[in-house]
């Protein structure tokens, strides 16, 4: 017997994901919600939905929802939404995957807030919480937590993590804002935003900042003791950034495991492009920079040898899915092909980097395996810390300020 798990928000993100959640081999049985019916008549009428989904599954809001008795819910909705969302569906008994960031307001204190919270409903409920951070799944990320468990890496001397995402850039920032906002959800923000700007808060990139401070976290387990940082206000008056502190921001950190590490959020960049969400990470024996792995042959100390470049391909830095879930996977990604087809076709992992089907599959075995996700809320409130103490400090022309940690995640 599978998992259930219910779908909520079925927009143009969330619809990537439906398909992959849908044919787990550990889920039996999917429901779907939204604000919008016709988004889940799409799903509801598509045929490769059948053998796991009931029409009586089919819910219009959160409220209802979390009435059901479904295992787990998958909350891809708005970013000013996930937080509450979350800790609503724990509190109703309910697992929870959330779309990234942990949640995206204006008020540096609320977010801490919310990580306090949602902490809090996991030791009330004993739900996990899980975040979708694509970086993690990275393949470059993937090969660096394996050669940081080797020892390969050496002492971690420093790391950079960057997210160069220039506002029309690739994916348009600024269409993705039109579009948030002409939605149901986006109409009610505009209210909800008064209120922040009553306090004369605005937003920052360091608000969203889990693409480049998850790769170096995740790789050296450490987590930031101290920052300080320095933001660049935009100057030609482009309304997008109206409700902005800072266009771009860079901060520098001192870890907990003695190591500096380097983050840049940059909205207001030129030339940036998908390949600028990216990190690097230095040891005293090996070090991973632009997808090449650089390794001290040195044979015993002071004895100086060349140094060793691999460059290394995608397929050779991810790790491998259990067998029955690729193939699951690649008949999702590729509904119209026949298994004679499929069977003669490599596994190419889509979304971010590849990212999603990893996402996936974490999750799903998490719940069902009854144990905590490796993006797990404390993991998560890491990457978001680090961001929103960068923002203050940048606010205070870069001022150093501590950087607050909740420990690690137990075991259950």
């Amino acid at each position: 017997m599978g998992i259930s798990i219910g779908l909520v928000g079925l927009g143009s993100f969330g619809s990537c994901f439906a398909p992959l959640f849908k044919s787990h081999p550990l889920v039996s049985r999917i429901a779907l919600c939204d604000r919008e019916p016709e988004r889940i008549k799409k799903f509801a009428d598509d045929p490769f939905f059948k053998d796991k989904f009931n029409p009586r599954d089919t819910f219009e809001s959160l409220d209802d929802i979390c009435r059901s008795d479904l295992d787990a819910l998958v909350i891809i909705t708005q970013p000013w939404l996930h937080a509450p969302q979350c800790v609503q569906a724990m509190q109703a008994g309910k697992h929870v995957y959330s779309a990234v960031p942990i949640i995206s307001i204006p008020d540096d204190d609320e977010i801490l807030d919310w990580c306090d919270k949602i902490i809090a409903a996991y030791k009330k409920t004993g739900k996990y919480y899980m975040l979708g951070e694509t970086t993690y799944y990275r393949p470059s990320a993937m090969f660096c937590r394996r050669m940081a468990a080797e020892g390969a890496f050496g002492d971690f001397i420093y790391a950079e993590g960057e997210y160069f995402h220039d506002v029309d850039a690739g994916c348009s920032l600024r269409e993705v804002q039109k579009s948030r906002l002409a939605s149901k959800a986006g109409q009610e923000w505009i209210k909800i935003r008064e209120k922040y700007a009553g306090k004369k808060l605005k937003t920052s990139p360091m608000h969203y900042p889990t693409h480049s401070t998850s790769g170096p976290v995740c790789v050296m387990k450490a987590h930031a003791l101290k920052v300080n940082s320095y933001g660049y206000k935009n100057r030609n008056k482009d309304p997008f950034f109206a409700e902005y502190d800072f266009s771009n921001e860079t901060a520098i950190y001192k870890m907990s495991n003695g190591a500096t590490v380097r983050i840049c959020e940059f909205r207001e960049v030129a030339g940036s492009i998908a390949d600028n969400e990216t990190f690097r990470i230095l040891g005293t024996r090996g070090t991973f920079c632009e997808n090449q792995w650089k390794e001290n042959q040195r044979a015993a100390p002071m004895s100086a040898r060349p140094l060793a470049v691999k460059k290394l391909t995608a397929e050779e830095m991810r790790d491998p899915l259990p067998p029955e879930v690729q193939e699951a996977f690649k008949k999702a990604m590729n509904p119209t092909k026949n298994k004679a087809a499929l069977q003669n076709m490599d596994f190419v992992p889509s979304g971010h980097g590849g990212s999603h089907p990893y996402l996936v599959h974490e999750f799903v075995d998490a719940v069902a395996r009854n144990r905590q996700p490796a993006i797990n809320i404390w993991e998560a409130a890491r990457y978001m810390a680090m961001g929103v103490m960068a923002h203050k400090s940048a606010l205070k022309d870069g001022k150093t300020l501590s950087v607050p940690d909740w420990g690690d995640a137990p075991s259950r």
